[in-house]
């Protein structure tokens, strides 16, 4: 069986509080993108797991498509498998690339071994991955809230526009995203910003991680300033970074970026 994880990108992101269990609370909107990498998974007489393109780092035991299956094993004694991950979106990029490809895994899992289990089953397998990956078991536009486990219907269609993204290669930890961030209650609910004119975003629609990365990282944010300089109409870094996108009418003419037409 083959599919391609797509990669994701916030619409703004505010960090409304810290809980008691150490985590904080978010407030956003995932937007899933067409930027994939390609995931294959077959029977086997053992358990393998390859890769290509991209390196990936860590241990193979730490990647997330391997304790995916390790969750499922021992949770319903499925068979051996091989799992084969061509990685093509960035790590570490804000661009949920890894969550995804954990989300996949468990949905293709759940398809050829015929478990049958539920969209929310498949969630809540997902949120022990990481607080991204139940986004990806719909892979679809949604506000999202907790500590990204709380999804919410979304009207954002953003079919015609272009997106041009730009990965630095700057890894920021999540450490250091949260280091300087101040949890707060923005003024206005994001669905009543979102729902508003889109050019009213880059005035209203902000990615709250930018108040502590980009002072510490002014190449991020000049390129954030690059996307509105050549008529971006909504700029931003994704996620806890280091990846900005631009929202463009028309195809722009970035040639260091990677355009994506919606």
């Amino acid at each position: 069986m083959l599919s391609f994880p797509n990669a994701k990108i916030n619409i703004g992101l505010n960090i409304t509080s810290k809980r008691p269990d150490g985590y904080h609370n978010i407030e956003s909107c995932f937007y899933p993108i067409p930027w994939y990498d390609a995931l294959e998974i077959l029977p086997a007489n053992s358990l393998q797991f390859t890769t290509s393109g991209l390196e990936i780092p860590g241990t193979t035991s730490s990647n997330l498509c391997i304790k995916a299956y390790e969750i499922l094993k021992s949770e319903y004694n499925i068979g051996p498998v091989h799992i084969h991950l061509h990685k093509v979106i960035p790590m570490g990029a804000g661009l949920g690339g890894g969550s995804a490809d954990g989300a996949f895994t468990l949905t293709m899992l759940n398809d050829i071994f015929h478990l049958n289990l539920s969209i929310q089953a498949l969630r809540d397998v997902a949120g022990r991955l990481g607080s991204d990956c139940p986004f990806f078991i719909e892979n679809r536009p949604a506000i999202v809230r907790g500590t990204g486990n709380e999804f919410f219907n979304c009207s954002v269609n953003l079919k015609g526009k272009y997106l041009a993204v730009r990965n630095p290669g700057i890894h920021i930890s999540t450490a250091e995203a949260y280091r300087n961030v101040v949890p707060s209650i923005p003024e206005s609910a994001i669905e009543e910003i979102l729902n508003g004119s889109i050019t009213s975003w880059k005035s209203k629609l902000n990615n709250q991680f930018e108040l502590s990365i980009f002072p510490n990282h002014p190449q991020i944010a000049d390129i954030k300033q690059e996307l509105y300089k050549h008529g971006a109409i909504y700029a931003s870094m994704t996620g806890s970074g280091s990846t900005v996108f631009g929202l463009f009418d028309q195809y722009p003419d970035l040639p260091k970026y990677r355009i994506l037409g919606l």
